[in-house]
């Protein structure tokens, strides 16, 4: 069989791959790590009480939609990885803008209250907890991230490991916000972030080892 025989041979019976198909690839491994973790707050933590009083609260939507924004930020990342172009992955200086605009409500919060109260409002009552459990439940979802992964084809392999990461935590600090009762900008600010720049570093040393084709 000569060379172009045997390629068309191979290429015959090729299906198109959908538009969408990284996209719902890696929207189901988020869609189940997600539902994971959401299963591990409600058995491990469990929800906050009164749920339907604490949607009324701007504590709750900050800390939401900080995570949230950080989250649909990765999840870009993460999809853009997922393919073998050798492209800038756009987009990433907006992970600044809710950083920012956090930090910005931290200092009201600063002014509106007295110097000898700043501490305890930054450790709030959960701070030497909270990191380690936004990475925890970041596992699952991480996991989900790296399944679809396997079935796409990510070449810059740290580079899709961090994003993955920076999605996965970011997305289990989203859903934490079901449980956690601390209130304060800086609080979510320093800690948060510092679970998701965790999981985000373990998902870059993890990812050329397992992503590898």
């Amino acid at each position: 069989m000569t060379t172009d025989a045997l390629i068309r041979s191979l290429a015959a019976d090729l299906r198109p791959v959908p538009r969408n198909a990284v996209g719902l690839r890696v929207a189901a491994g988020l869609a189940m790590g997600g539902l994971v973790t959401t299963m591990l707050i409600g058995a491990w933590l469990g929800f906050r009480p009164n749920f339907s009083l604490v949607l009324h609260s701007q504590s709750f939507w900050m800390k939401w939609a900080y995570a949230a924004s950080l989250s649909a930020v990765a999840i870009a990342a993460t999809i853009q990885l997922a393919r073998p172009e050798p492209i800038r992955v756009r987009g990433l200086w907006l992970l600044g803008l809710p950083i920012v605009l956090l930090a910005l409500v931290g200092l009201i919060e600063l002014a509106r209250l007295p110097s000898d109260q700043w501490l305890a409002m930054w450790l709030g009552r959960s701070w030497k907890q909270c990191p380690w459990v936004v990475l925890r439940l970041a596992i699952p979802i991480f996991i989900g991230l790296l399944w679809a992964y396997r079935r796409l084809a990510p070449t810059r392999l740290r580079a899709a490991g961090a994003a993955a990461g920076l999605a996965a935590g970011a997305s289990a600090a989203t859903l934490y916000c079901l449980h956690c009762p601390e209130t304060s900008a800086l609080f979510v600010l320093t800690w948060y972030s510092l679970g998701i720049a965790m999981m985000t570093a373990i998902g870059a040393l993890l990812g050329p080892r397992l992503l590898r084709w």
